[in-house]
């Protein structure tokens, strides 16, 4: 029988600009947080999981970021993990944490993501994307988007991440494949845009309509930037108990994490969806937890573009095949509507500190299994999922975790 893994406690800060704060403040600030959450001191840990997928290029700090910003917050002796693994650090570290408590090699264990961005230097700042794919094979990458997207006669559109020319390949192939529109895409920005007002976390926080996504500054087509994450600071920490962790700290049985899945891509012709990474990792998380996506009341997707969450909502079997962008554009996943998707705001609004990003979504569907999301909330929601991607590789991303959770 599988070890039942409880969340104790969560903290994050505020997404957005933090000017003059370290990553050891934003980790103190979320841990901090999280810990207060639960009733839990720090001597109270067994182990921790710490997150930066950028740290190490853009402040030099390699090897032992976690020690450092946990020991400087009075976080000593147990096990300290660094963990790496793009866009999908936070959420890497918390599959490390639940696994620990499901090996019983602890009872109470932390997962914390902390990233600061920005540094006064966007150019090095915008660099960190460039090792997100095979920098030995550029070429591969040149010729992977050509494939998915084809030659699109555009001026220079500025400065901008190569994963934004990346997402808009992904999405001028799905747009071939199944009609989707600019103003599909368009409406889940905007939906996302409206949900990151309510949140006082949110690195964005003014309503946009699809009119205003479109006349927006363009990107790569079909890609505005009100459809895409910007540059932000941030730190999430979570932590999860076994049932002997609970009754230690004191704290209720109220979110109960049934999966919490991790896996990378496989060779296929990435020119269809078919065998797409999320697709097989979602059918294994649905398996591990006992549900299937009609049971899932409320979803946070990484919407690292607008087009991510039209993909990710088709490969989580949320909606079907080609049904991502016309579902947004019907208010389906909008708060109200049938499975409301990024009640955060998303990354596109609420903001995307690339290590603290999954665990972000923890944060805030925690938020709303507890029924403490404030106007945001999605009223009975019990059944909760997160998809968190990274990095780029042979025509899909590198690595992927889906993540289920229940309401006691």
């Amino acid at each position: 029988m599988t070890t039942p893994v409880w969340i104790a406690g969560v903290g994050m800060t505020p997404f957005g600009r933090h000017s003059g704060k370290s990553v050891s403040d934003l980790t103190r600030w979320a841990v901090t947080d999280a810990l207060r959450d639960c009733g839990a001191a720090a001597n109270d840990l067994d182990a921790a999981f710490f997150g930066t997928a950028a740290q190490g290029a853009l402040e030099g700090q390699h090897m032992i970021p976690g020690q450092i910003a946990l020991r400087a917050m009075g976080i000593q002796r147990i096990p300290v993990v660094n963990v790496e693994n793009a866009c999908a650090t936070g959420a890497s570290a918390f599959a490390l944490a639940v696994n620990q408590i499901r090996a019983g090699a602890a009872e109470v264990a932390l997962a914390i993501g902390v990233e600061r961005m920005n540094v006064g230097d966007p150019e090095r700042t915008m660099s960190v994307f460039d090792g997100a794919y095979d920098i030995a094979d550029p070429a591969a990458l040149a010729r992977t988007l050509l494939d998915l997207g084809g030659e699109v006669d555009e001026p220079d559109l500025g400065p901008r991440s190569i994963f934004m020319d990346v997402y808009a390949a992904v999405a001028r192939n799905h747009m071939r494949l199944y009609g989707t529109t600019q103003e599909q895409i368009a409406a889940v920005a905007a939906k996302n845009h409206d949900h990151a007002a309510a949140n006082p976390r949110a690195h964005y926080r003014r309503p946009m309509t699809v009119s205003d996504v479109l006349a927006a500054r363009r990107l790569s087509y079909p890609l505005t930037v009100p459809m895409c994450a910007p540059i932000t600071d941030g730190a999430a920490a979570v932590v999860v108990c076994s049932e002997a962790g609970l009754r230690r700290l004191g704290a209720p049985k109220r979110v109960e994490v049934l999966a919490s899945v991790i896996g990378t891509g496989t060779d296929r012709d990435t020119r269809t969806f078919e065998g797409h990474q999320a697709r097989l990792l979602a059918a294994r998380a649905y398996e591990q937890a006992g549900v299937g996506p009609d049971d899932v009341d409320v979803a946070e997707v990484h919407d690292a573009t607008a087009f991510g969450e039209v993909l990710q909502t088709e490969m989580l079997g949320l909606v079907p095949p080609g049904e991502g962008g016309p579902a947004a554009l019907r208010g389906e996943t909008a708060l109200g509507g049938r499975i409301p998707v990024n009640p955060s705001g998303g990354l596109e609004s609420k903001g995307h500190p690339l290590g603290a990003s999954g665990l972000g979504q923890i944060f805030e569907l925690t938020e709303q299994l507890r029924g403490t999301a404030g106007p945001r909330r999605v009223d009975g929601a019990r059944i909760a999922l997160a998809e968190n991607g990274g990095g780029f590789h042979r025509g899909e991303e590198a690595v992927t975790s889906v993540v289920v959770l229940r309401r006691a």
